[in-house]
């Protein structure tokens, strides 16, 4: 993003002091200049736009790529999570049934 800014403050830059020289050392007459300089002008502010687009789109593609990674990421470990509580369920259930074993002999020789 930074390349893209240089680049838009170098064009921004490059057009004005094109306009100022053009201005100094026109042999035209001033109509014709002034012309020019709305033309050149124009033609500035269509490749600001265009740029402006284009950085407008790689940004919305990079958000929706990343909130894709994120939500495939959550998923994961969502998924994770659920394995290990099945694991622990399994064996609290394990656990569970070796205390009743133990309270069933307790009882039987109380």
């Amino acid at each position: 993003m930074n390349n893209n800014g240089s680049t838009f403050l170098g064009i921004v830059a490059g057009t004005a002091l094109g306009a100022a020289l053009g201005i100094l050392f026109a042999p035209d007459k001033g109509s014709k200049t002034r012309q020019r300089i709305a033309d050149e002008a124009q033609a500035t502010k269509d490749k600001l736009a265009e740029k402006a687009d284009a950085l407008k789109e790689q940004i919305a593609s990079t958000a929706s790529s990343k909130k894709r990674d994120i939500n495939e990421e959550i998923e994961s470990i969502v998924s994770d999570a659920s394995y290990k509580a099945e694991d622990v369920i399994t064996a609290l259930e394990s656990k569970l049934k070796a205390l009743k074993e133990k309270n069933k002999r307790l009882q039987k020789t109380s």
